[in-house]
Order: structure tokens, then C-alpha cells, then sequence
């Protein structure tokens, strides 16, 4: 199968810790900021956000509040799955499945341990969602924030931790356009995947985690078999 295009968002992490690998950026400096970034690659202020959200996702830098990014210590850097790697479907595949085994068993234990502070904000999430579905705006970040939520409500930072790194690198449409394989319009695709997303706070709402543990699985399983399909027809 041909190796699809670097998306200009994995460009700018490779060119990004390439330097800081080179030690064009040291221990403790802070990074170009965002507005230099999108001056010198040309790129747009959400490319510039997504990398840098990788970079601190791999360990290689930590942000500050309202400083900007700073770089870490070697030693500090965690898991990471090689972004060269991620270009191919296959290798998303195997990630999604990662996703579903750690994100079911977060939608059960939300169903148990929400607060409704939690509650309100996994719906949120979804509406923000719905309502850029019908508007024709990007819903990715909003997908992101859903599965975020429901990371933060289930009381254990670990899997708040890991979502942060798993879902901002793999949510599986901002990397391949898997509705062309649908036979649906993109709306049509997004519209069900929200549809799924209201099985899922409904579930947690209810405080039924076997329910949540389940719509969660399909959710990410139903993911999972679009690539799959990608997959075959590009193989």
C-alpha cells in the first residue's frame, strides 16, 4: 500500500523534535511562539496548537500559562507511538484498538462515579457537537473534548493522562477521511457518530455502566471497522 502524505500538523511535530533532538532547543528553553511558528512554516494557528499538544502529549515539553511551551529533560519523556508510524491505517488500527480497551472501561467506571458537574459537561460536549455538525464547522476538537470528558469523570487521573495523549493523536477521521468509504456525505457520517455519542451519555446519565462500558465499545468499535475498510480498499 502507498505511504499517505504526513498531515501538516505530524510535519511540524518531526520538524519540531527534530530540533529539539539536535539540541537547536535545550533543556528548559521555551519554544518559538505561536505566532512565529505560523509565520515561519506557513501554517494555520490550529496545525501550530495540534503539534505542540503532540509534543507535550510525547514529553517533550511542558506548557505554562499563558508563557507558551518550554522544553523537558530527556528523561522525562513518556509512551509514545512514532507519528511516521500513524501515517499508515494499519498502525491506526492497532491504536484504535488500544483506545477501546482503555475508553469502555472509562465510560463504566463515569457511569459510577460521575459528579453532576461531569454530567453536565459530557453533554455539553456532545451539544457543542450537534450544533457544529448543522453549522458545517470542524468538530474534531469538540469530538476530542466528549472523549476528554468522560476520561476526567471517571475520579482517576491515569486515565485522564493517557486519553490526553491517546485521543489527540488518534481520533481516526482527523487522519483519514474514512466517510469516503461510507458512501455518506461527511455531515451524514459526523451526524452518526453523534448519534453514538448520545448512546453513550445516556448510558453514563443513567448510571448504568454496563451499558456505558457497551456503547462506548461500539462507538470506537464501529471507528475500528471503517478503517479496516479504508484498509482494504486502499491495499
Amino acid at each position: 500500500m502507498a505511504r499517505p502524505r504526513q498531515s501538516l500538523t505530524a510535519q511540524l511535530v518531526e520538524s519540531m523534535t527534530g530540533r529539539i533532538q539536535a539540541g537547536d532547543y535545550r533543556k528548559g528553553d521555551q519554544l518559538p511562539t505561536e505566532k512565529e511558528l505560523i509565520e515561519e512554516f506557513g501554517v494555520s494557528r490550529t496545525v501550530v496548537r495540534e503539534a505542540i499538544a503532540n509534543l507535550k502529549a510525547s514529553g517533550l515539553v511542558a506548557t505554562r500559562q499563558g508563557k507558551g511551551a518550554f522544553v523537558l529533560d530527556e528523561g522525562m519523556r513518556s509512551f509514545r507511538i512514532s507519528e511516521e508510524n500513524l501515517s499508515l491505517v494499519e498502525e491506526v488500527l492497532e491504536a484504535l484498538e488500544l483506545r477501546v480497551a482503555i475508553e469502555s472501561e472509562a465510560a463504566a467506571l463515569a457511569a459510577r462515579r460521575r459528579s453532576p458537574e461531569e454530567l453536565a459537561r459530557i453533554e455539553q460536549a456532545c451539544a457543542a457537537m450537534d450544533a457544529a455538525i448543522e453549522a458545517g464547522r470542524s468538530t474534531v476538537d469538540l469530538d476530542i473534548a466528549f472523549h476528554r470528558a468522560i476520561a476526567q469523570a471517571t475520579g482517576n487521573r491515569h486515565f485522564l493522562g493517557l486519553f490526553n495523549y491517546l485521543g489527540e493523536v488518534l481520533v481516526p477521521r482527523a487522519r483519514v477521511p474514512t466517510h469516503q468509504y461510507d458512501a455518506t456525505t461527511l455531515q451524514e457520517y459526523l451526524r452518526r457518530i453523534s448519534a453514538e455519542h448520545h448512546q453513550i451519555v445516556a448510558a453514563i446519565a443513567a448510571g448504568d455502566s454496563d451499558a456505558a462500558r457497551a456503547a462506548l465499545r461500539i462507538h470506537l468499535g464501529g471507528s475500528r471497522d471503517r478503517l479496516a475498510q479504508v484498509a482494504r480498499a486502499t491495499a
